[in-house]
């Protein structure tokens, strides 16, 4: 058992016969009243994501997570697709399960499964990827790194604020936690 206050991102703890996977876990005080923890929580079944407040001393159970290498194949409809590196063997996750991580998921990616008891519940991502820029605005003349920025779009579609002298077909390095950038590659 831990206590809310305990709770940090990517932890996964059962409630009411599900597993809920912490999002986002925030100590917050109001003005009035006890202390509260604010969470962002996502069943790994459904992928529903919920908002909503816990108190600070209340206490749920870990859920045992299992944890083997895989390899990112291919997304196929509502599917994408992993194999294990030890054994060979394929896993499927739907879009909805990888709805945080899918738009960092490049081919031939290394990932960690995620297994309770027996069932793959989600991914773990690497710290941080390496993706190409398709899409952004043209370079300013004289820009610095230290000015506002620019959203650039990447080669899986997500969207990420970059320095302004970032050009197309530039390859960046994203943190997979935080969704920003990190540095050219």
């Amino acid at each position: 058992m831990v206590e809310a206050i305990n709770l940090k991102k990517g932890m996964i703890f059962e409630m009411n016969g599900k597993l809920i996977k912490v999002l986002e876990a925030n100590h917050h005080k109001p003005g009035k009243g006890n202390t509260v923890m604010q969470m962002k929580l996502n069943d790994v079944r459904t992928g529903a994501i919920v908002q909503t407040t816990m108190r600070p001393s209340e206490k749920v159970e870990l859920a045992i997570v299992d944890k083997k290498n895989a390899q990112y194949l291919y997304g196929e409809g509502d599917l994408e697709v992993f194999m294990d590196m030890d054994t060979y063997e394929q896993y499927e996750l739907t879009k909805e399960q990888l709805a945080n991580e899918e738009k960092y998921l490049m081919p031939n990616m290394e990932v960690q499964l995620d297994f309770c008891k027996n069932e793959l519940i989600g991914i773990e991502l690497p710290t941080t990827v390496e993706m190409k820029v398709t899409e952004t605005e043209p370079t300013i003349k004289g820009a610095t790194a230290a000015s506002g920025g620019k959203p650039a779009t990447m080669e899986t579609g997500l969207v990420v604020t970059v320095p302004d002298f970032i050009n197309v077909g530039d390859t960046l390095v994203i943190n997979t936690t935080t969704g920003e950038y990190k540095a050219r590659a």
